[in-house]
């Protein structure tokens, strides 16, 4: 299953290769059965809609700094805090409860489809399923113009 250039890759700290893509193919069969389960069972798709975006109003975390983006971003793109809640809404019946923890499970599962994973503290750019984006110029200082 892993040839030999994964192998060598294998102690980066992130999956890469075919683990990588297992790992995302897994993320767009979470977003599909969770979208699936919550139009089955009657959820309205303006609700959908408007909530489905609402876990990225936690990147607003950044703006206090690396580490608490990190920790709010992650306690939000988790699947644990959704379990909790669509607990919480079938055990009181209150089925808008895991209607909502469904939406937020979509879209934790989206985000992992398309490469956004969980975030270290080290930047945003920093996840469990490797780096995202384009890595920050490096200023170099030696590059100044000398005259001869």
């Amino acid at each position: 299953m892993n040839n030999k250039a994964e192998l060598e890759q294998s102690d980066r700290g992130y999956p890469t290769g075919m683990v990588l893509w297992l790992l995302r193919a897994e993320a767009l069969a979470v977003f599909a059965a969770s979208t699936a389960l919550f139009f089955l069972s009657g959820g309205e798709p303006l609700v959908f809609a408007i909530l489905f975006f609402a876990p990225d109003l936690s990147l607003v975390g950044y703006a206090a700094g690396k580490t608490v983006g990190a920790v709010l971003y992650n306690a939000v793109h988790s699947y644990a805090l959704h379990s909790v809640l669509a607990v919480a809404g079938v055990v009181t019946g209150l089925a808008i409860l895991w209607q909502i923890a469904l939406i937020f499970v979509s879209h934790a599962a989206f985000d992992r489809s398309l490469g956004y994973g969980l975030k270290y503290a080290a930047g945003f750019r920093h996840t469990h399923l490797g780096p995202i984006g384009k890595p920050a110029p490096k200023l170099q200082l030696n590059s100044l113009n000398k005259e001869t």
